[in-house]
């Protein structure tokens, strides 16, 4: 039978990143004359891109953005936030024992984040995450992205899993959706970057800690 695949959303999931999101919007921001934008007013947008978050910071401060403004803003976010990085970012308690638990157990382990694949990789690496994953999927990896079933079982493909065999790990309603659309159960988790509490979008289960995480829970979803 085919080994289990855990898939983890990154930000909010496995990483709290949004400090240095914030940090990085505040950068460009600035550069424009335009006052900060406050935590509270982002953190939601996190799961979506920083496209997203580059046209609600700049909105929320009366400038809303034509299209060919974006692009510009955009590479110098990307630049700011990689020179930092990993700068605040954290993963969350208990994270790293709940990976070996499921590695040790013969588990596959997987990231499938909107996020680009270039700010992925070296925010995984540098949190020194990189040998968890069979595969890493960002938001530019393929032809759609979260909430399309196709990013999901594009990365299950690339990490040598098998869909039937799957979880979903993620902290918003693009997670839960994309393991709706591809047919998979989901761990919700409540700490992350979701607008509304994670329990009112019915995951299959829902953990408060990561410490709840174990072989013994995955293989009763996949049942």
């Amino acid at each position: 039978m085919p080994s289990p695949l855990i898939v983890f959303d990154l930000d909010g999931t496995l990483v709290d990143t949004a400090p240095d999101l914030v940090a990085s919007l505040n950068h460009i921001a600035a550069a424009h004359g335009l006052a900060p934008v406050d935590y509270e007013d982002l953190t939601h947008l996190v799961g979506h891109g920083a496209r997203a978050m580059i046209e609600r910071a700049f909105r929320l401060r009366g400038h809303p953005l034509q299209d060919a403004e974006l692009p510009p803003l955009l590479d110098r976010f990307i630049e700011h936030y990689l020179a930092g990085m990993p700068g605040e970012s954290r993963p969350y308690p208990g994270l790293t024992p709940a990976l070996d638990r499921l590695r040790e157990a013969g588990m596959i382990l997987a990231v499938c984040t909107n996020k680009l694949e270039g700010l992925a990789r070296p925010l995984i690496d540098g949190l020194g995450l990189g040998g968890y994953f069979a595969a890493i999927a960002g938001g530019d990896t393929f032809a759609v992205r979260k909430p399309d079933a196709g990013h999901l079982t594009g990365t299950v493909e690339r990490a040598g899993g098998d869909l039937a065999r799957t979880v979903m790990v993620g902290d918003s309603l693009n997670d839960l959706r994309v393991a709706a659309n591809a047919g998979v159960p989901s761990v919700g988790v409540p700490f992350g970057y979701s607008d509304v509490p994670i329990r009112t979008l019915e995951p299959t289960v829902l953990i408060e800690h990561y410490d709840e995480l174990t072989p013994e829970l995955v293989m009763s979803l996949l049942r």
